[in-house]
């Protein structure tokens, strides 16, 4: 069978179509893909992951029977805290029962067998657990994350988004721990809250950024 330059070049375009396909059409870079849609009152709500302590958290801490050991304290930003007779304790990245342990381990060398609770009263979360919102939006923000949370909760959270707002060409920047890559949805906000589809609306995950550009006109 002879080939030709036309029978080449059509070939070669078919192929580069179906590769197109296959990586789910990504323009400039940036995914294509969308999310499911998410219930507005999930149907089985339950606890999430394990809260972990991020800078600027509120914290109590209660020593047993050492009431005077006890404090509270925020997280200063470089991740620590100061208690009585601990000082630069890191606790930035721990859970609550973590930190607890840790406080543990440095009280015993003063008094025995102690008794440490950790409480956090006000959250701020970590990077990685906080959703943040820039762009068109009334009040770009960073939210500590919720059980559940979705992108309605977020948008009523910041005020929702502003006139001039582009908000069905919005995306949400998710950093997805298994593959170790950051993976773009889009994300129709103005669909969400202007138009009232329910379809719209996604399930959140911890780290999610969401981005929302201004329109051209």
């Amino acid at each position: 069978m002879r080939w030709t330059y036309r029978s080449k070049l059509a070939c070669s375009l078919g192929v580069a179509a179906i590769a197109l396909t296959g990586c789910g059409m990504t323009l400039g870079g940036r995914s294509s893909a969308t999310l499911p849609s998410a219930a507005f009152v999930q149907r089985d709500e339950g606890p999430g992951d394990e809260y972990v302590i991020g800078p600027l958290d509120q914290l109590t801490i209660f020593i047993w029977r050492n009431p005077e050991l006890g404090a509270k304290v925020q997280v200063r930003p470089d991740g620590r805290i100061t208690t009585p007779l601990i000082a630069d304790m890191p606790a930035v990245g721990k859970t609550s029962a973590m930190l607890a342990d840790d406080m543990k381990i440095m009280l015993a060398q003063y008094i025995k067998d102690p008794l440490v609770s950790v409480i956090v009263e006000q959250f701020s979360g970590t990077f990685s657990q906080q959703i943040r919102i820039v762009g068109a939006t009334e009040k770009p923000a960073s939210l500590p994350y919720r059980v559940n949370m979705t992108l309605l909760d977020a948008m009523i959270a910041v005020g929702g988004i502003s006139e001039y707002a582009a908000g069905n060409r919005a995306r949400l920047v998710r950093f997805d721990r298994k593959s170790g890559q950051q993976k773009e949805y889009k994300v129709r906000i103005a669909d969400l809250l202007k138009r009232g589809d329910s379809r719209a609306n996604v399930k959140l995950a911890p780290g999610d950024v969401i981005i929302i550009p201004e329109s051209m006109f």
